[in-house]
Protein backbone atom coordinates (compact mmCIF):
# COMPACT_ATOMS: atom_id res chain seq x y z
CA UNK A 1 0.00 0.00 0.00
CA UNK A 2 1.19 3.49 -0.78
CA UNK A 3 1.64 6.08 1.89
CA UNK A 4 -1.25 8.54 2.10
CA UNK A 5 -0.31 12.12 1.41
CA UNK A 6 -1.60 14.76 3.81
CA UNK A 7 -3.37 17.62 2.02
CA UNK A 8 -1.05 20.13 3.63
CA UNK A 9 1.94 18.34 2.08
CA UNK A 10 0.73 18.92 -1.45
CA UNK A 11 2.67 21.78 -3.01
CA UNK A 12 -0.21 22.92 -5.17
CA UNK A 13 -2.50 23.21 -2.15
CA UNK A 14 -0.24 25.46 -0.12
CA UNK A 15 -1.21 29.11 0.03
CA UNK A 16 1.30 31.44 -1.53
CA UNK A 17 3.34 33.42 0.95
CA UNK A 18 3.33 36.39 -1.39
CA UNK A 19 0.00 38.00 -2.26
CA UNK A 20 -1.17 37.56 -5.83
CA UNK A 21 -1.34 40.45 -8.26
CA UNK A 22 -5.15 40.33 -8.09
CA UNK A 23 -5.04 40.47 -4.29
CA UNK A 24 -2.59 43.37 -4.32
CA UNK A 25 -4.73 45.23 -6.84
CA UNK A 26 -7.84 44.70 -4.73
CA UNK A 27 -5.97 45.96 -1.68
CA UNK A 28 -4.81 49.06 -3.57
CA UNK A 29 -8.34 49.73 -4.81
CA UNK A 30 -9.69 49.46 -1.26
CA UNK A 31 -7.06 51.92 -0.02
CA UNK A 32 -7.88 54.37 -2.83
CA UNK A 33 -11.60 54.17 -1.99
CA UNK A 34 -10.86 54.79 1.69
CA UNK A 35 -8.65 57.78 0.86
CA UNK A 36 -11.29 59.15 -1.50
CA UNK A 37 -13.96 58.81 1.18
CA UNK A 38 -11.77 60.58 3.72
CA UNK A 39 -11.13 63.42 1.26
CA UNK A 40 -14.84 63.81 0.56
CA UNK A 41 -15.62 63.83 4.27
CA UNK A 42 -12.95 66.48 4.85
CA UNK A 43 -14.41 68.63 2.08
CA UNK A 44 -17.92 68.19 3.46
CA UNK A 45 -16.78 69.09 6.96
CA UNK A 46 -15.00 72.19 5.63
CA UNK A 47 -18.20 73.18 3.82
CA UNK A 48 -20.25 72.79 6.99
CA UNK A 49 -17.79 74.92 8.94
CA UNK A 50 -17.86 77.56 6.19
CA UNK A 51 -21.64 77.67 6.38
CA UNK A 52 -21.36 77.97 10.15
CA UNK A 53 -19.10 81.02 9.75
CA UNK A 54 -21.63 82.57 7.39
CA UNK A 55 -24.44 82.04 9.88
CA UNK A 56 -22.61 83.51 12.87
CA UNK A 57 -20.97 86.50 11.20
CA UNK A 58 -24.04 87.61 9.24
CA UNK A 59 -26.34 87.03 12.21
CA UNK A 60 -24.06 89.20 14.31
CA UNK A 61 -24.20 92.03 11.78
CA UNK A 62 -27.96 92.02 11.22
CA UNK A 63 -28.66 91.70 14.93
CA UNK A 64 -26.32 94.59 15.66
CA UNK A 65 -28.09 96.80 13.13
CA UNK A 66 -31.50 95.61 14.34
CA UNK A 67 -30.48 96.67 17.83
CA UNK A 68 -29.76 100.17 16.56
CA UNK A 69 -32.69 100.68 14.21
CA UNK A 70 -35.91 99.14 12.95
CA UNK A 71 -35.27 100.43 9.42
CA UNK A 72 -35.66 97.36 7.18
CA UNK A 73 -33.62 98.95 4.41
CA UNK A 74 -30.65 99.56 6.70
CA UNK A 75 -30.77 95.99 8.01
CA UNK A 76 -30.94 94.62 4.45
CA UNK A 77 -28.01 96.70 3.26
CA UNK A 78 -25.88 95.69 6.24
CA UNK A 79 -26.79 92.02 5.86
CA UNK A 80 -26.07 91.89 2.14
CA UNK A 81 -22.79 93.75 2.66
CA UNK A 82 -21.80 91.27 5.37
CA UNK A 83 -22.70 88.33 3.13
CA UNK A 84 -20.75 89.60 0.11
CA UNK A 85 -17.73 90.74 2.08
CA UNK A 86 -17.61 87.54 4.12
CA UNK A 87 -17.99 85.27 1.09
CA UNK A 88 -15.24 87.07 -0.83
CA UNK A 89 -12.99 87.09 2.22
CA UNK A 90 -13.49 83.36 2.73
CA UNK A 91 -12.80 82.66 -0.94
CA UNK A 92 -9.66 84.80 -1.03
CA UNK A 93 -8.32 83.34 2.21
CA UNK A 94 -8.95 79.78 1.09
CA UNK A 95 -7.38 80.44 -2.31
CA UNK A 96 -4.19 81.84 -0.77
CA UNK A 97 -4.00 79.07 1.82
CA UNK A 98 -4.54 76.20 -0.60
CA UNK A 99 -2.24 77.77 -3.22
CA UNK A 100 0.56 77.88 -0.67
CA UNK A 101 -0.13 74.29 0.34
CA UNK A 102 -0.20 73.13 -3.30
CA UNK A 103 3.05 74.96 -4.11
CA UNK A 104 4.70 73.22 -1.17
CA UNK A 105 3.37 69.82 -2.21
CA UNK A 106 4.50 70.28 -5.81
CA UNK A 107 7.95 71.35 -4.65
CA UNK A 108 8.26 68.30 -2.41
CA UNK A 109 7.12 65.98 -5.20
CA UNK A 110 9.63 67.50 -7.61
CA UNK A 111 12.40 67.03 -5.04
CA UNK A 112 11.38 63.42 -4.52
CA UNK A 113 11.37 62.83 -8.27
CA UNK A 114 14.93 64.16 -8.56
CA UNK A 115 16.12 61.99 -5.68
CA UNK A 116 14.57 58.89 -7.27
CA UNK A 117 16.47 59.62 -10.50
CA UNK A 118 19.79 60.50 -8.86
CA UNK A 119 19.97 57.93 -6.04
CA UNK A 120 17.43 55.13 -6.53
CA UNK A 121 19.18 52.67 -4.23
CA UNK A 122 19.16 55.07 -1.29
CA UNK A 123 15.51 55.86 -1.94
CA UNK A 124 14.66 52.15 -2.02
CA UNK A 125 16.31 51.62 1.37
CA UNK A 126 14.50 54.68 2.67
CA UNK A 127 11.18 53.21 1.53
CA UNK A 128 12.05 49.94 3.27
CA UNK A 129 12.67 51.91 6.47
CA UNK A 130 9.27 53.60 6.28
CA UNK A 131 7.60 50.23 5.86
CA UNK A 132 9.46 48.75 8.83
CA UNK A 133 8.37 51.73 10.92
CA UNK A 134 4.79 50.79 10.06
CA UNK A 135 5.24 47.32 11.50
CA UNK A 136 6.37 45.18 8.57
CA UNK A 137 9.02 42.54 9.11
CA UNK A 138 12.40 43.40 7.48
CA UNK A 139 12.11 40.73 4.78
CA UNK A 140 8.54 41.68 4.04
CA UNK A 141 9.47 45.38 3.95
CA UNK A 142 12.17 44.68 1.36
CA UNK A 143 9.76 42.70 -0.80
CA UNK A 144 6.96 45.27 -0.57
CA UNK A 145 9.34 48.19 -1.19
CA UNK A 146 10.58 46.53 -4.36
CA UNK A 147 7.05 45.89 -5.58
CA UNK A 148 5.95 49.46 -4.85
CA UNK A 149 9.03 50.85 -6.58
CA UNK A 150 8.42 48.75 -9.67
CA UNK A 151 4.79 49.81 -9.79
CA UNK A 152 5.14 53.54 -9.07
CA UNK A 153 8.10 54.68 -7.00
CA UNK A 154 7.11 58.34 -6.90
CA UNK A 155 3.59 57.59 -5.72
CA UNK A 156 4.88 55.26 -3.01
CA UNK A 157 7.41 57.75 -1.66
CA UNK A 158 4.96 60.65 -1.84
CA UNK A 159 2.35 58.70 0.12
CA UNK A 160 4.60 57.09 2.76
CA UNK A 161 7.20 59.81 3.19
CA UNK A 162 5.24 63.00 2.49
CA UNK A 163 1.62 61.96 3.04
CA UNK A 164 0.69 63.30 -0.41
CA UNK A 165 -1.45 61.73 -3.13
CA UNK A 166 0.22 62.83 -6.38
CA UNK A 167 -3.08 62.47 -8.28
CA UNK A 168 -5.21 64.34 -5.75
CA UNK A 169 -3.63 67.73 -5.13
CA UNK A 170 -6.22 70.25 -3.99
CA UNK A 171 -7.25 72.93 -6.50
CA UNK A 172 -7.12 76.48 -5.05
CA UNK A 173 -9.98 77.56 -7.30
CA UNK A 174 -12.16 74.66 -6.20
CA UNK A 175 -11.42 75.38 -2.55
CA UNK A 176 -12.17 79.09 -3.01
CA UNK A 177 -15.45 78.41 -4.81
CA UNK A 178 -16.56 75.86 -2.23
CA UNK A 179 -15.81 78.25 0.64
CA UNK A 180 -17.70 81.08 -1.05
CA UNK A 181 -20.77 78.94 -1.70
CA UNK A 182 -20.78 77.45 1.81
CA UNK A 183 -20.45 80.86 3.47
CA UNK A 184 -23.20 82.33 1.28
CA UNK A 185 -25.64 79.54 2.07
CA UNK A 186 -25.00 79.95 5.77
CA UNK A 187 -25.30 83.74 5.63
CA UNK A 188 -28.68 83.54 3.89
CA UNK A 189 -30.23 81.89 6.96
CA UNK A 190 -30.17 84.92 9.32
CA UNK A 191 -30.55 87.41 6.47
CA UNK A 192 -33.75 85.85 5.14
CA UNK A 193 -35.10 85.24 8.63
CA UNK A 194 -34.77 88.85 9.74
CA UNK A 195 -36.06 90.24 6.44
CA UNK A 196 -39.08 87.99 5.92
CA UNK A 197 -40.44 87.90 9.46
CA UNK A 198 -42.78 90.60 10.82
CA UNK A 199 -41.21 93.45 12.80
CA UNK A 200 -42.83 92.40 16.07
CA UNK A 201 -41.20 88.95 16.00
CA UNK A 202 -38.13 89.77 13.93
CA UNK A 203 -35.43 89.62 16.60
CA UNK A 204 -36.57 86.61 18.60
CA UNK A 205 -37.57 84.59 15.55
CA UNK A 206 -34.19 85.25 13.98
CA UNK A 207 -32.44 84.17 17.18
CA UNK A 208 -34.44 80.93 17.18
CA UNK A 209 -33.78 80.28 13.48
CA UNK A 210 -30.06 80.86 13.88
CA UNK A 211 -29.92 78.65 16.98
CA UNK A 212 -31.49 75.77 15.07
CA UNK A 213 -29.13 76.27 12.12
CA UNK A 214 -26.10 76.36 14.41
CA UNK A 215 -27.25 73.20 16.17
CA UNK A 216 -27.44 71.45 12.80
CA UNK A 217 -23.99 72.62 11.64
CA UNK A 218 -22.40 71.87 15.00
CA UNK A 219 -23.92 68.39 15.12
CA UNK A 220 -22.95 67.66 11.50
CA UNK A 221 -19.36 68.84 11.79
CA UNK A 222 -18.90 66.80 14.96
CA UNK A 223 -20.30 63.66 13.34
CA UNK A 224 -18.00 64.10 10.36
CA UNK A 225 -15.07 64.61 12.70
CA UNK A 226 -16.00 61.65 14.94
CA UNK A 227 -16.47 63.93 17.96
CA UNK A 228 -19.33 63.94 20.50
CA UNK A 229 -22.13 65.65 18.51
CA UNK A 230 -24.33 66.89 21.36
CA UNK A 231 -21.53 68.75 23.11
CA UNK A 232 -20.39 70.28 19.82
CA UNK A 233 -23.92 71.39 18.96
CA UNK A 234 -24.46 73.00 22.38
CA UNK A 235 -21.09 74.74 22.20
CA UNK A 236 -21.81 75.99 18.70
CA UNK A 237 -25.24 77.35 19.62
CA UNK A 238 -23.90 79.00 22.78
CA UNK A 239 -21.13 80.75 20.86
CA UNK A 240 -23.52 82.00 18.20
CA UNK A 241 -26.06 83.25 20.71
CA UNK A 242 -23.34 85.07 22.63
CA UNK A 243 -22.15 86.76 19.43
CA UNK A 244 -25.68 87.88 18.56
CA UNK A 245 -26.33 89.13 22.10
CA UNK A 246 -23.16 91.20 22.21
CA UNK A 247 -23.68 92.76 18.77
CA UNK A 248 -27.35 93.47 19.53
CA UNK A 249 -26.46 95.25 22.79
CA UNK A 250 -23.69 97.22 21.06
CA UNK A 251 -26.07 98.22 18.28
CA UNK A 252 -28.76 99.16 20.77
CA UNK A 253 -26.33 101.26 22.77
CA UNK A 254 -24.94 103.05 19.69
CA UNK A 255 -28.42 103.55 18.26
CA UNK A 256 -29.62 105.18 21.48
CA UNK A 257 -26.61 107.49 21.65
CA UNK A 258 -26.59 108.50 18.00
CA UNK A 259 -30.36 108.82 17.88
Amino acid sequence: MGTATHPNDRPNDRPNDRPSDDGQAAHDDAEERAEGLNNRLNWLRAGVLGANDGIVSTAGVVMGVAGATTDTGAILIAGVAALVAGALSMAAGEYVSVSTQRDTEESLIAKERRELQEMPDEELRELEGFLRERGLEPETAVDVAQQLTERDALRAHAALELGIDVDDLTSPWTAAGASMVAFTLGALVPLLAIMLLPDSARVWATVLTVAVALAVTGWTSARLGYAPPLRAAVRNVAGGLLAMLVTYLVGNLLGARIG
